[in-house]
């Protein structure tokens, strides 16, 4: 059963932005376990930590998109993907893993990339659910 649209494409938005940023900060932060935080490893070490934070991103857009439009559920695997190969070049010493110091402006500039990449991910999701469920 799909959900029932019974707001404006611009208030539907403006709702989904708030709900992706919450979905964000929660699976980012109070969700993310120290286990999850050695997706830095050399090797190939890093994989199934970075695979299980990636999961959480995942697993949330899903229950989002389960919940008002179930045929869009493959916007999971993107967010889960996208997510995963943007945190494994942030994160990969070989890659901008290598900026780790956060006394200088270099780390910084990497977290905001990282981040950026997260919320335009987010908005795109956010824009294929609105142009389905308004026809646009």
């Amino acid at each position: 059963m799909e959900f029932t649209v019974n707001w404006s494409p611009l208030g539907f938005t403006f709702l989904l932005l708030v709900i992706y940023q919450l979905k964000h900060f929660v699976a980012d932060f109070p969700l993310q376990c120290k286990y999850m935080l050695q997706k830095d490893k050399p090797g190939w070490d890093f994989f199934l930590p970075l695979a299980a934070h990636s999961a959480v991103h995942g697993a949330i857009t899903l229950v989002i998109v389960l919940a008002v439009a179930p045929h869009l559920w493959w916007l999971a695997l993107l967010d889960f993907t996208i997510h995963f190969t943007m945190d494994r070049i942030k994160s990969g010493p070989r890659y901008l893993g290598r900026y780790c110091d956060s006394l200088k402006a270099a780390y910084w500039n990497c977290f905001g990339w990282d981040q950026m990449v997260h919320h335009l991910t987010h908005y795109s999701i956010i824009w294929v659910i609105v142009c389905d469920l308004f026809g646009l």
